[in-house]
């Protein structure tokens, strides 16, 4: 009768061991991906910056179509750099936020990119009012987070005024 209640216990801390050792294996591969954005980020931006100045220096003053080339390689290093910050927000709504700004990002990099013909007027109109849509989004946002953070300010120095008072009034008695 002991035998059935040992094995399952030793089951148990088998799977204990199983889910430590994978969460251990998960972590470290994490690391790992997050280190190789990084070095990716680093070269988009050091590939950016080089071919900027190698612009500049060679043609003087830019036309249109390399100004957009270069706004449209900009706007691709930031959408690495969101994706790279995000890999390190521990907050599901910062985590969220930043995921409206990179879709912001994303859609105006879409925008830019998209030759301006007529026959497609449908598709700019839902783009432009799916960024907009995106941009009240991130504004709004913002603005609870501010909002929250001041209210959470006002609650813990009310919370320390009232500790302060009863402190104050044990110390009378």
């Amino acid at each position: 009768m002991n035998r059935p209640h040992t094995e399952k216990n030793r089951l148990q801390m088998i799977q204990s061991k199983l889910d430590h050792w994978l969460n251990v294996a998960l972590t470290t591969l994490r690391q790992v991906f997050v280190l190789l954005m990084i070095i990716y980020t680093a070269i988009c931006v050091i590939s950016f910056a080089i071919k900027l100045s190698a612009l500049s220096f060679a043609e003087g003053p830019l036309a249109f179509s390399i100004i957009n080339q270069l706004l449209t390689d900009g706007l691709y290093v930031l959408i690495v750099l969101a994706i790279v910050k995000s890999l390190f927000l521990k907050n599901s709504f910062d985590y969220a936020v930043t995921l409206l700004e990179t879709g912001f990002v994303v859609l105006i990099r879409k925008l830019i990119l998209l030759p301006t013909d007529p026959t497609e007027w449908k598709l700019l109109l839902i783009l432009g009012a799916t960024s907009t849509l995106f941009f009240v989004l991130i504004i709004v946002t913002h603005y609870y987070r501010r909002k929250w953070l001041m209210q959470d300010q006002d609650r813990r120095i009310t919370e320390k005024n009232n500790h302060a008072n009863i402190a104050q009034g044990e110390t009378r008695l």
